[in-house]
């Protein structure tokens, strides 16, 4: 069983269902804005009225680390879903942003605690641009459903499916299908160096390989971000 907390505002969903970690229970949070909302690697994440702002804490018995991944990858087509049944189609941009005419229409944190070879709990926090207005330096890499389609939605309604969507256990060939960019010659953010690349494949372990200059590498995400 799962327990549903709703708020106006909250500094951050994310950091709302950490502080229940001791607690022990599944759990999902929605605040209708954030006051403090972040993303990966510490970046802010724009959360104004008239997004989804959820997160989900989730405890396992006997979950591989190994199977990681599909904590993420199930996240990301749970979005993918959600906008589909708008008639919003989405891709995926490894390993989580959600890209709509290249431009950014949601994304996630996703925050896992590990005991030994097994992830015991996990938190995925979900942002997803609906009817928010967007900050002026964010208009030409980010969008929302209505920007999109020229409609009005229920952001009750929106988010109460991505609920649904999240119930449903990860499918790693949906993720594949969803993938977006592959075959794309990009730029690869390695640290301080940007090396052009072509896109090739993600593995089952979340892995993206590509081809730099004649050479076929693996890169995970901790190590690299792309630029389209």
């Amino acid at each position: 069983m799962i327990k549903i907390e709703h708020f106006e505002e909250l500094t951050s969903t994310q950091e709302y269902v950490k502080s229940k970690w001791s607690e022990g229970q599944n759990l999902i949070v929605t605040a209708d804005r954030q006051t403090s909302g972040r993303g990966t690697k510490g970046r802010s994440f724009s959360s104004n009225e008239g997004g989804v702002y959820v997160s989900k804490l989730t405890f396992y018995d006997n979950f591989p680390t190994k199977d990681a991944f599909k904590i993420m990858a199930g996240s990301a087509v749970a979005v993918c879903e959600t906008l589909r049944a708008y008639g919003i189609w989405a891709c995926i941009k490894w390993p989580n942003d959600i890209f709509v005419n290249d431009r950014k229409i949601s994304g996630m944190l996703i925050e896992n605690v590990f005991s030994g070879r097994y992830i015991t709990s996990s938190a995925v926090g979900i942002g997803i641009n609906v009817c928010n207005p967007l900050p002026d330096e964010l208009r030409d890499i980010a969008t929302t459903m209505r920007l999109e389609t020229g409609k009005v939605f229920s952001v009750d309604e929106v988010r109460r499916r991505l609920i649904e969507e999240l119930s449903k256990p990860a499918d790693m060939q949906k993720y594949q299908r969803y993938l977006g960019y592959m075959g794309e010659e990009v730029t690869l953010i390695l640290g301080d160096e940007c090396v052009p690349a072509t896109l090739l494949s993600v593995d089952e372990e979340g892995g993206l390989w590509v081809k730099i200059g004649q050479e076929t590498r693996r890169l995970t995400a901790a190590e690299v971000s792309i630029r389209l």
